[in-house]
């Protein structure tokens, strides 16, 4: 399947035309068995797969298709042909935009499970008319998505980078330094205050990188590099297991393809080869 933009457009009145359903089995995507390449389903396979009408969210388009996301009942079996894959199995196999599809899909369906009632008057809510929102039948107060903006920062010192392994990690891997915004803070004031809460060390010079909506369960990734400036390496126990500085022939497990850790490490590497190369 070529790569293909995805776009976030209104619903319009009618699905004309081709139609990819993004179908979600207790919180695994529904992919036909072995064909990832084909990307998703464009039968109505939850049609027959419940006696109940299911709900439908309208996501946009990939390409000139539309896309819809649905939530099958737990109880439901799996239909021959088909395999459910955990969301993490995707990253670097999915491209960009198939990814950013599913992630909408995620989110957009666990913040619709998490909102049936108002967290203001404690009332049955709705789905908004025109917005991707829940109203109160009551106080018509108006929940929108959550959307968890996050700092992931990449720590330069030389020709080394900063990497951790996380308590939260189930295989060896390192990854760069990562953490959630505070109430009232700038991202460069998170990237600042994370590096030194989880390893001690003081960060200078930070540029912003890029982007990365990550379904987990509904972040903003904002992605930062920065340059050493003082201190020494002493780890947060209930975060960080270990903290090194890594030179690129020493590098230990990285995250995969398609997840901004590893496009941070990439581009440092690609920098400290340019360097190389200009004999800087």
């Amino acid at each position: 399947m070529l790569s293909r933009v995805f776009e976030i457009v209104p619903r319009p009145a009618n699905l004309e035309g081709e139609t990819c359903w993004v179908l979600f089995h207790q919180d695994r995507l529904l992919l036909k068995r072995g064909d990832l390449e084909q990307g998703f389903p464009t039968e109505n396979v939850h049609r027959w797969l419940s006696d109940e009408p299911l709900r439908e969210h309208y996501l946009g388009r990939l390409g000139g298709a539309h896309c819809v996301a649905v939530a099958l009942p737990n109880e439901c079996e799996i239909p021959e042909g088909y395999e459910a894959l955990g969301l993490r199995q995707l990253v670097g196999v999915f491209d960009e935009h198939r990814f950013s599809v599913v992630s909408r899909a995620k989110q957009l369906l666990t913040w619709y499970s998490n909102h049936q009632f108002c967290s203001r008057c404690g009332n049955a809510t709705r789905l908004h008319q025109r917005d991707a929102a829940m109203i109160c039948s009551v106080c018509e107060y108006t929940q929108y998505p959550r959307i968890t903006p996050c700092v992931i920062m990449l720590v330069r010192r030389e020709q080394r980078v900063l990497l951790a392994h996380s308590a939260r990690f189930t295989t060896p891997m390192f990854s760069c330094l990562a953490g959630f915004m505070e109430a009232g803070e700038t991202a460069e004031d998170a990237v600042r205050r994370e590096v030194y809460e989880e390893t001690g060390i003081r960060v200078t010079d930070l540029r912003y990188h890029a982007s990365q909506s990550w379904p987990f369960p509904h972040a903003l990734m904002l992605a930062f590099s920065a340059e050493y400036e003082s201190g020494e390496i002493r780890l947060d126990d209930e975060e960080i297991t270990e903290a090194d500085w890594f030179a690129p022939d020493e590098l230990p497990l990285i995250p995969p393809q398609g997840s901004i850790a590893r496009t941070l490490i990439d581009d440092w590497l690609a920098d400290v080869q340019q360097e190389k190369g200009s004999g800087l």
